[in-house]
């Protein structure tokens, strides 16, 4: 669920400018983390040309001078030089690392001035261009990006040689249009997976939707956008964007799994199953789409299932800790926690700072009443994420169950703090405040609790049992009448035997 692009030959677009005027700073590194590279364009417009044209022509020349700079520094000084890339292929990953920003332009109606500067953290780009090494898909797109403005500028090159010998040509200067669209519309993709890399999502759909907007076909942007709405938490969106995509390439199995990623985000399990099958069809090796797939199985209740496909990511990929882990999740739902200390060893191994799976495994010791070896868990999640706040409540949980109420209360305080709107820590505190016989900060609690989930019977009758520790019966029975009304079986045979209607 991400983006991609690639770097052709660069083009002579020399005939149509006036000149090329390179200027380079360079921050001195021996004190500065970042560098900056500044390089300017005067290009000279012919009379097919207008300023929007102009200055997307000017744009594109000052991008790839500052990448390709920037490139260079990274081999000479860096460790990318170990990493055996060509310059065309350094620059079409750094297109979607960094970005050039404009600091002055000037349009006389026939040159357009531009100058852009670049400023990076060496160390921290030759971490992003070992990550897009390593992710195929990601450099793919990168890839088709760079194609897309290359088989632009070659185009304009033609259209404008084209132009001489027909001015007055209607359709010349439709394709040139477009063409100018389509150089544009490569750069808004960059942008906006430059954006999205840095998580900056809001800002990376602004750039997508540029890029549509150039060019309605423009498949990669609508993907790309889809994967910022999935991020930004807005799924009906992505599955629009989705849509899109698969209507313009029925085949594309990432389509399918991405929006089948959605459709469990909005509840619509079975649709979702439904995509992964489609991506399953499309690609039997798609070690994702089973993950996924069985993920929705687990929350649909079909854990065999579940299981079935996590078994198949990790036959598809031996070394994918979250397929051990997420089994290890189904293996606890089917009460087996010896299995699933199995798996979330594994995924440990893989991963020794894996958080989940070491929640995870506190859980399962937890449910092997092993709660020494939980807390140990719960607190090597803890110090890998210190705002896990379910990490708080289940050690609280397990402090609780060796006695220890008060040490329980500060960590259910702590997954309160993190998650104030968290019913089951507000449940367990008020659950450890009986136990120190505190009943009306447990009452507190479980009031809080109900104001959460105010349909949750089972909130009620702990309530009612905290009343009826204080002595308050008429309130105790309150309670365990709206408890009844809501199907709860056992406050129901209380209120019967004391023949008290509900």
């Amino acid at each position: 669920m991400e983006e991609r692009l690639m770097v052709l030959s660069r083009i002579n677009l020399m005939s149509a400018v006036l000149g090329l005027i390179i200027s380079l700073f360079l921050a001195n590194t021996a004190f500065a983390e970042n560098i900056t590279i500044i390089k300017e364009c005067t290009y000279t417009a012919i009379d097919i040309d207008s300023k929007v044209s102009s200055r997307a022509i000017a744009l594109e020349q000052v991008k790839r001078a500052l990448l390709e700079q920037l490139g260079i520094y990274l081999i000479n000084e860096t460790e990318v030089k170990t990493f055996q890339m060509t310059k065309d292929q350094i620059t079409t990953l750094l297109a979607g690392i960094v970005s050039a920003e404009v600091i002055d332009e000037k349009w006389d109606r026939r040159t357009y001035y531009l100058r852009a500067k670049i400023t990076a953290d060496p160390k921290g780009v030759v971490t992003f261009v070992d990550a897009l090494l390593n992710n195929d898909q990601k450099s793919k797109e990168l890839e088709d990006s760079r194609k897309m403005a290359e088989e632009a500028i070659k185009n304009i090159e033609r259209l404008k040689k084209e132009s001489k010998l027909s001015k007055e040509d209607t359709k010349i200067q439709g394709d040139y249009t477009n063409a100018i669209k389509n150089l544009s519309a490569a750069d808004w993709f960059d942008k906006g997976f430059v954006f999205y890399e840095s998580n900056n999502f809001k800002k990376a759909i602004d750039a997508y939707t540029n890029a549509i907007g150039l060019n309605p076909q423009f498949t990669l942007a609508y993907y790309g956008r889809g994967n910022a709405y999935t991020r930004f938490g807005n799924h009906q969106q992505a599955i629009n964007d989705y849509n899109k995509v698969l209507e313009l390439i029925p085949n594309n199995e990432d389509a399918y799994n991405n929006r089948g990623f959605n459709n469990v985000a909005l509840g619509n399990l079975q649709q979702a199953v439904d995509d992964y099958n489609k991506a399953i069809e499309l690609k039997p090796t798609y070690a994702k789409a089973y993950f996924n797939r069985g993920f929705t199985y687990k929350t649909l209740g079909n854990l065999q299932q579940a299981v079935d496909d996590y078994n198949e990511a990790i036959k598809l990929n031996p070394n994918y800790a979250e397929a051990f882990s997420n089994r290890g999740v189904t293996y606890d739902a089917l009460g087996n926690h010896r299995q699933a200390v199995d798996d979330y060893n594994k995924a440990i191994k893989l991963n020794p700072n894996y958080a989940e799976a070491y929640y995870n495994r506190g859980g399962a010791y937890f449910g092997l009443g092993d709660y020494q070896r939980a807390i140990d868990d719960y607190n090597k999640a803890i110090e890998l994420n210190p705002k896990m706040s379910q990490a708080y409540n289940n050690r609280g949980s397990a402090f609780e169950d060796l006695g220890d109420h008060q040490r329980a209360i500060n960590d259910y305080d702590r997954a309160i703090e993190l998650n104030p709107n968290d019913a089951e820590a507000y449940i367990n505190r008020g659950s450890a405040f009986e136990d120190l016989g505190d009943h009306q900060q447990a009452i507190d609690d479980y009031s809080k609790a109900i104001e959460l989930i105010p349909n949750d019977a089972e909130v009620y009758v702990y309530r009612a049992s905290a009343y009826a520790a204080q002595g308050n019966n008429s309130i105790m029975v309150q309670n365990l009448k709206i408890a009844a009304k809501l199907g709860h079986k056992k406050a129901q045979a209380i209120l019967t035997s004391k023949g008290l209607e509900w």
